[in-house]
């Protein structure tokens, strides 16, 4: 971690363009700019509501701060990395001519994505204010789980990169599994219906886990278990250093396939 620092404090400069490079491209020729990092979760938000809060948000208190959390929480990690996934190949004309830190590329993706999140969290918040959720201290321990999302982003998007780097059918087979990724994580119906068991299976999805933390800081006002900052840990702990071995073992041989 130090050394990442400090190659990160020497190619500051560097880093600092590429994130400016992302968001000139991600909004280039828009009108609004980066509104539509507000704009498009709320759309998103709104259509969501409209279609499964007679299905199954009728019976629910705060409902819309239920779902916005799941959206919130799911759409983060589908931007962090499936723009990471590409941030190798997409650079390879950087960094096969001049020597510098391959997760340059990959860091930069995420510090973008980071940045829309935080513009969407504020918006997160003032709809939680409208939906009736009073501001407790409490809510500062979000700075947990995200901070646990930042480090599984980095570490699945490690994975994905140095994947797509052999394999580019990895991005249509990505595609299928944030599908099935969304309709598993109970963003927008709820997992009371199910038995302890199936409840319990729901944990092994690390995009739940972090929802379920948000939604009870947010809507029931606890604290959660110590069970949730464990395993909220253990994810982010687990795809870093998978990830981060997979990046050590390959880092001369994504030369040779780019």
């Amino acid at each position: 971690m130090k050394k990442i620092i400090k190659k990160c404090k020497k190619y500051q400069f560097l880093f600092e363009e590429l994130v400016k490079r992302d968001f000139k491209q991600k909004y280039k020729r828009s009108i609004l700019g980066m509104g539509w990092s507000i704009l498009s979760p709320l759309f998103t938000l709104l259509v969501m509501y409209v279609i499964f809060s007679n299905l199954f948000g009728h019976k629910m208190e705060h409902y819309v701060t239920y779902l916005f959390s799941g959206q919130l929480v799911l759409s983060y990690y589908k931007e962090s990395t499936k723009n990471g996934m590409t941030s190798l190949v997409n650079n390879s004309k950087i960094f096969t001519k001049i020597n510098v830190p391959k997760y340059m590329f990959l860091l930069s993706k995420n510090v973008s994505a980071l940045v829309n999140f935080g513009l969407t969290l504020v918006v997160y918040f003032i709809f939680c204010a409208f939906d009736g959720i009073a501001f407790h201290p409490r809510q500062f321990l979000l700075v947990f789980p995200i901070l646990c999302i930042l480090g599984l982003n980095i570490g699945v998007g490690l994975i994905l990169s140095a994947m797509f780097v052999f394999f580019r059918d990895i991005r249509y087979l990505y595609d299928i599994v944030l599908t099935l990724l969304t309709y598993v994580s109970a963003v927008f119906y709820s997992v009371d219906k199910f038995s302890a068991l199936g409840q319990r299976l729901f944990l092994l999805n690390p995009v739940y886990v972090y929802i379920k933390y948000f939604r009870v800081i947010m809507i029931d006002g606890l604290v959660p278990s110590l069970e949730y900052h464990l395993l909220c840990l253990f994810y982010a702990g687990i795809s870093l250093l998978i990830g981060g071995l997979i990046y050590k073992k390959n880092n001369h041989a994504f030369l040779y396939y780019l």
